[in-house]
């Protein structure tokens, strides 16, 4: 990235797992500028709706 001149960046980051975090402080070691931070998890608008429950 540093062949293009790059300083400034904005990472979006999608799910919940613990490498997220490690990501986002590894562009700053890098020695980019964060500009940004998004969180583009999908959250559901109530969705499908569920199976009705088996009866025994």
């Amino acid at each position: 990235m540093h062949e293009f001149a790059v300083e400034e960046i904005t990472i979006f980051m999608s799910g919940v797992s613990s490498g997220r975090d490690a990501a986002a402080r590894a562009f700053g070691t890098a020695g980019f500028k964060i500009a940004q931070i998004k969180d583009k998890t999908p959250v559901p608008h109530n969705g499908c709706r569920p199976k009705k429950p088996r009866r025994v």
